[in-house]
């Protein structure tokens, strides 16, 4: 009987180890256009993956003063892709009462990029790599 309970708990063991999902880093490149906005200030990206959360902003910035908004992040996932938003001021919210944005991945590293206009749903990914 213990003999049985071993090679049951072996099993299970062996079965959990092959459960696990390699992860694959994912490069994504943001530029935000606020230009339509007429304050803009502390802009940045909010969402599910690591580096991205719902509770801290992770900040783009306008290095040349033009109203678009950039910033790269760089994760480890094995999911097949994020849900986010864009915030203004630091915690206002982009396209309230609307579905987050998404972007979609594929089982394999990858580089993109993420074109998007403050609270216009329709954003584009573009691969780069």
């Amino acid at each position: 009987m213990k003999t049985i309970i071993h090679i049951v708990i072996l099993i299970f063991l062996l079965m959990l180890t092959g459960c696990v999902q390699e992860t694959h880093t994912k490069t994504i490149k943001f530029k935000l256009d606020m230009r339509q906005v007429k304050s803009s200030a502390d802009v940045g990206v909010r969402g599910t993956t690591k580096p991205l959360s719902w509770g801290k902003t992770f900040y783009l910035t306008d290095t040349d003063n033009d109203s678009i908004y950039e910033g790269i992040i760089e994760l480890n996932s094995a999911n097949f892709g994020i849900e986010f938003k864009f915030v203004n001021q630091n915690d206002q919210f982009e396209l309230q009462d609307q579905n987050n944005r998404t972007i979609k991945f594929e089982y394999k590293p990858e580089t993109m990029l993420y074109e998007a206009v403050f609270n216009n749903p329709y954003g584009k990914t573009s691969l780069l790599k």
